[in-house]
């Protein structure tokens, strides 16, 4: 082993020990990586910045435009709204329904918004059904993931495996051909979740439940400072006027313009008007406050907020939410939405203290209250989904539906009979769509996950370095010595396939899948070479096994969208999803060989 191997692996334990520790983002971790490698020198600069022609991670950003614009133009949200006419049927068939329509869809489009959009019809779903959403969103985000690995373009990670063997000289895949193995499994995977599922899956309050039956009864109010009030020129927190004390303040009102303020240093002045949000010993407590009156009690003869019980909703932060990576207090919350954010439900934990410092993250599921107007203004706002009524479908389009569907239509039409190659074909597709204003170019640099694609370069480039270094043969040659040495000769090619299987299988399920993907795939090749066997069943392994994560909840975005949603824990994904795992490995042992012979 030269230093050049020793240090790539180095690098290679230490990339994935952060995405593990997730101090930092995976796509900051990765380009941190690739500036690392080149550094270092371990890949010439010339070479570590032809990644960057690599075509996956461009058809991968193709794509997400591509089914933004599908949900746009409200295709997807009328084929949701069906599923809602299922709930009078019993639930191992709503299953079946759910998982033929949703896998069907997450076949041709990216299967993140697909979630995005079945959720809130899924919780209204559970509720006419009478069951826990626990009950139904996993099978609904593993729908997701079954119907990706059936096409080509239904997952990053099989274009990524694609873009990564079309660059060694490989032949890349098909549209359908990983639909040979992809479907077969989408059908059992659909029958095991409505057999099992209500068995194995978990009945979980949501957030609410944490809450104590005097919390549940928030009132909104206004007070007025009288140009007396003893609380003249004190904080809020001297004034009593603190969550141990009953009361919220929403807003302060000073001269007309709402503040932004913080408890320990605003200080209160004659006139500044209050909007609280009060337990009802906490309205108690307000009438108790010298110089602070209720508005509702005084006749000044101004605008006021007459005193009414507030309203509790739940909201889960999308994807693409201008508030990811901000704080509550950064956005001004309070001040923005008019709404106060209780707790704040994330990775199978309940937050209600220090949430104002938290950064917010896509699925991270808040609490809030607030009053029904400031609720229904920001129904309308695309950086949350409510969970109290079912989501109004858009009203579709037919023009640009008919134009959307043709397009997407036409891309993988054109990819399937190799008239061009996918990337082409997608970017192709992009520009009609934006220049028929479908999709406004800002929406579709918008809708495109920049964090994935970054991932994908960073780790590119790891695969380069480990080709570069001999790495990557160094580390196939012990594998498969390791194997002759244990198996005979003439089980070598499954036993191999299974290891290879397995091992992507579980770093998939607590690393990015698209990182795994790019890493697992020039080792799968290598492996192949060093066997003297075609690399394509062990690179149809290494495609299907980093998508097909269901164990834990952080394997694959959208189970990681589900997780807060549904309250679920962390052993929850591990008790349906590693029998389903079971069950991926076993018709991929079984189908791979036969379809690609070693």
């Amino acid at each position: 082993m030269t230093w050049e191997i020793a240090l790539v692996f180095i690098l290679l334990v230490l990339t994935l020990a952060c995405f593990v520790w997730e101090k930092f983002p995976p796509d900051l971790t990765a380009l941190t990586l690739f500036l690392i490698l080149i550094g270092t020198q371990l890949i010439p600069t010339d070479k570590a910045f032809s990644v960057f022609a690599n075509p996956a991670p461009l058809t991968v950003g193709a794509m997400f435009v591509l089914s933004a614009a599908l949900v746009k133009c409200g295709v997807v949200d009328r084929l949701s709204a069906l599923i809602e006419k299922s709930s009078r049927l019993p639930y191992p068939i709503v299953i079946l329904i759910m998982v033929v329509m949703v896998a069907t869809i997450s076949a041709f489009i990216n299967n993140t918004p697909v979630v995005v959009v079945f959720l809130p019809v899924i919780l209204n779903l559970a509720r006419k059904m009478n069951r826990a959403p626990s009950k139904l969103l996993i099978p609904l985000s593993y729908a997701a993931v079954l119907g990706g690995t059936c096409t080509l373009v239904g997952t990053s990670t099989n274009l990524v495996v694609n873009g990564i063997i079309t660059d060694k000289g490989q032949v890349g895949f098909s549209m359908f051909e990983l639909g040979w193995l992809g479907l077969p499994v989408t059908i059992l995977g659909g029958i095991y979740l409505a057999i099992f599922g209500n068995r194995l899956l978990p009945v979980r309050e949501m957030l609410t439940a944490i809450l104590s039956d005097e919390e549940r009864r928030e009132y909104i109010t206004e007070a007025f400072v009288q140009p007396d009030s003893p609380v003249l020129n004190k904080t809020l927190i001297e004034a009593g006027l603190t969550r141990q004390r009953g009361v919220r303040v929403i807003e302060i009102v000073r001269d007309g313009i709402a503040l932004y303020f913080d408890m320990k240093s605003v200080r209160l002045k004659a006139g500044d008007r209050l909007i609280l949000a009060c337990r009802p010993t906490g309205i108690a407590n307000t009438r108790r406050l010298q110089g602070i009156n209720l508005v509702s009690e005084l006749n000044l003869g101004i605008e006021q907020i007459a005193a009414h019980e507030g309203s509790l909703v739940e909201a889960v932060v999308t994807p693409h939410s201008a508030l990811l990576g901000h704080t509550v207090s950064e956005v001004n919350f309070r001040q923005r939405y008019r709404m106060v954010v209780l707790a704040l439900h994330r990775k199978g934990k309940n937050v209600r203290e220090q949430i104002e410092s938290l950064p917010i993250e896509a699925g991270d599921v808040l609490l809030m209250m607030g009053t029904d107007q400031a609720i229904d203004a920001l129904r309308n706002n695309e950086d949350f989904i409510f969970f109290d009524r079912a989501r109004v479908p858009t009203k579709p389009q037919t023009g640009k539906v008919l134009l959307v569907t043709g397009v997407i239509a036409a891309v993988i039409a054109a990819a399937s009979f190799e008239w061009v190659p996918i990337e082409i074909g997608a970017l192709v597709g992009c520009v009609i769509i934006c220049m028929a204003r479908c999709l406004k170019t800002t929406e579709a640099y918008a809708s495109i996950e920049w964090n994935i694609l970054f991932l994908i370069y960073g780790m590119l480039a790891m695969g380069m370095a480990m080709e570069h270094t001999g790495a990557a043969a160094w580390l196939a040659e012990h594998i498969v010595t390791g194997v002759q040495h244990l198996v005979p000769e003439a089980h070598k090619g499954i036993v191999m396939l299974a290891c290879m299987y397995l091992v992507t299988t579980v770093l998939t399920e607590i690393l990015s899948n698209n990182a795994v993907a790019a890493l697992m795939a020039p080792i799968a090749i290598g492996v192949a070479v060093q066997l003297g066997m075609e690399p394509r069943p062990f690179i149809v392994a290494v495609a299907f096994a980093a998508s097909a994560a269901f164990a834990t909840p952080i394997g694959y975005q959208t189970n990681t969208y589900v997780y807060g949603v549904g309250g679920y824990r962390f052993s929850d994904f591990l008790k349906i999803g590693v029998p389903l795992n079971l069950l991926c490995f076993v018709v991929a042992m079984v189908v791979i060989p036969r379809v690609w012979p070693f």
